[in-house]
């Protein structure tokens, strides 16, 4: 992404993003402002429903009152209290106190609660009351709610007892009326709100008739049921959100028994219309301010990248080789300094390209002529006294010339033997090949690599050397070529050895972490300094009295064809730890990717 596109994204963006953020806090502020006035409205019916269940309640208990000071429940009570009454001459009077006192439920019973006249259940005589009456509730003069059973059902009403005396016996009146959806009509909820009663999912009164679903209510009700205090839900009618309604749910209790659920909800309809149009309005004002980032953006943008864009050219064809790029200064504020400034540095580079290639150079010769230099000197004196030496014993006609001449030449042959090997290690160093990789375990290599020196570790009369191997137990796949890494390994491994002249411990540890490998060859030799540690992957750099310097600058270079990284850790006189890790082959990724 340009710098240009940046700009511009980040001052649109900024405009966007604040008439996002206000529209946002505006949205969520009149969201909540409106959920709180539902909520407040839902208490405000729940309450009003209390208060008209109280005024219905009185009216059942005055009517109960007035019922058992009759001349009809007197006479009850008399003809009751008879050791010899016809007590089926009774059954029909019930329904004269429900008709005169305008209640729904009227049964007159025995102390024992056996019923003797039922108004809406006149073939109830005899039988027990099962109207859930406790027998303190005899002397109850509040109404209170109940359940009525009746051939069709039952039914939630509104009850009163009340006993009625005759000497030392009487009788019981209980009367009730029905809570329906005439109750629930009567509140005069507002537009967009209504009131329910929840008896079970199969008695649901609702003050425009039977309810679509009321098996929806279930879980808001069992949810009242379980903590017997007031609960609130989102209950959705239909797969629109248009058709969801908040309810605010009330239990109505008698003692420690659920009679049944009053809910008032709110339709959402009218709150997600509102929300919608703060929304859209949000979205427009959003785009607007959008445009205008545009526009300023871009404005911007061609004030400040178009200079920008120049420089990052001319980077660009720095960075390819051409430091003869120049830029044009157009402006001499910062950008034209930065100009300037971009043009000086590119003549700089180059003049400091050219005293860097020659000085290079002449180093890189120097070094190189000190190092054949040294390298070629150690084996050639041995080769001018053994030539001096055979000269001379031929010259004296010496009886022991060819046991002389026998041993100069061996000596000849194993200084040139030398010579080879140093030319060889230069030249090996000069070309190393490109390596071929494979699919192999790292503890195979290193396993192959170490059973080489088995035979030197045993040796008798050498520094005793013991070698610790601590291998991963499951397989380190990598891509390497074996013979190369083989090859690297035993670099570091001689090169530990020559830093234990009096023996000591090697250790070889492989592991994984993650997506590489890991290879440890450790000693505990004499150690190398800090300066040390820093030259020592140095071509031609060493700090033995006889070496070419290249041994562990070929181990940094196989590393480095293998794609991994090599380091060293040491502090004098505690030994020092190599470290190799490798891309291990189940990460690598695919060319291209």
């Amino acid at each position: 992404m340009t710098f240009r596109t940046k700009l511009l994204l980040i001052t649109s963006l900024t405009v966007a993003g604040a008439v996002a953020l206000a529209t946002g806090a505006v949205s969520l502020w009149t969201r909540r402002t409106f959920e709180q006035l539902d909520r407040e409205r839902r208490q405000a019916l729940l309450r009003q429903f209390e208060r008209e269940l109280g005024a219905r309640g009185a009216e059942v208990a005055l009517g109960m009152e007035r019922a058992a000071a009759s001349a009809t429940a007197l006479r009850i009570a008399n003809e009751a209290g008879r050791s010899n009454a016809d007590l089926s001459l009774l059954v029909n009077d019930a329904q004269e106190l429900a008709e005169k006192e305008n209640l729904d439920f009227v049964e007159v019973l025995q102390p024992d609660l056996t019923i003797l006249s039922s108004a809406h259940w006149p073939a109830r005589f005899g039988y027990k009351n099962n109207w859930l009456i406790a027998r303190p509730d005899w002397d109850e003069k509040q109404a209170f709610l109940t359940r009525v059973p009746l051939p069709e059902g039952t039914a939630v009403a509104l009850m009163a007892t009340r006993r009625v005396m005759a000497g030392d016996k009487g009788i019981i009146l209980v009367g009730a009326r029905r809570l329906d959806s005439s109750v629930l009509a009567s509140l005069g909820s507002a537009p967009g709100m209504r009131a329910l009663l929840w008896f079970s999912a199969q008695q649901v009164l609702d003050p425009e008739g039977a309810l679509a679903q009321p098996g929806k209510l279930a879980g808001l009700a069992a949810a009242v049921e379980r903590s017997g205090r007031e609960e609130s839900a989102v209950v959705d009618w239909g797969s629109d959100t248009r058709h969801s309604e908040a309810i605010q749910a009330m239990p109505l209790r008698r003692g420690g028994q659920l009679m049944g659920i009053l809910m008032a909800g709110t339709m959402l309809d009218a709150q997600l219309r509102l929300q919608r149009s703060i929304l859209l309005t949000g979205v427009l004002v959003s785009l607007g301010g959008i445009l205008l980032g545009l526009l300023i953006g871009l404005w911007t943008t061609e004030r400040v990248t178009r200079p920008v864009m120049g420089l990052a050219a001319g980077a660009r064809a720095v960075a390819g080789g051409d430091w003869s790029t120049r830029v044009p200064v157009t402006s001499e504020d910062e950008i034209g300094e930065l100009a300037r400034s971009f043009n000086t540095m590119t003549a700089q580079l180059i003049e400091q390209r050219d005293r860097a290639l020659q000085a290079e150079r002449v180093a890189a010769w120097r070094e190189l002529a000190r190092r054949l230099a040294h390298e070629l000197k150690n084996p050639l004196f041995p080769l001018q006294i053994t030539v001096e030496n055979l000269r001379k014993a031929y010259a004296q006609q010496r009886p022991e010339f060819d046991q002389i001449f026998a041993e100069c030449t061996s000596t000849l042959l194993d200084e040139m033997a030398n010579l080879r090997t140093i030319i060889g290690r230069f030249s090996d160093f000069a070309k190393m090949p490109v390596p071929q990789l494979a699919p192999t375990d790292l503890n195979d290599v290193v396993r192959g690599a170490m059973k080489l020196f088995d035979a030197q570790f045993q040796t008798e009369g050498r520094p005793k050397i013991e070698c610790v191997m601590s291998l991963a137990r499951e397989p380190l796949p990598i891509e390497c070529d074996r013979e190369q890494l083989g090859r690297a390994l035993r670099n570091l491994v001689l090169n530990a050895m020559d830093a234990m002249p009096e023996g000591g411990q090697l250790s070889v540890r492989t592991a994984r972490t993650g997506d590489v490998v890991c290879l440890e060859v450790a000693d505990t030799g004499q150690g190398l300094t800090p300066e040390e540690s820093a030259r020592l992957f140095t071509p031609y750099y060493t700090s033995k009295r006889h070496g070419t310097g290249l041994g562990l600058a070929i181990v940094q270079s196989v590393v480095s064809d293998h794609h991994g990284h090599i380091s060293v850790q040491s502090d004098p006189g505690s030994g020092a730890c190599f470290s190799i890790t490798l891309p291990a082959a189940d990460s690598r990724q695919e060319p291209g990717e």
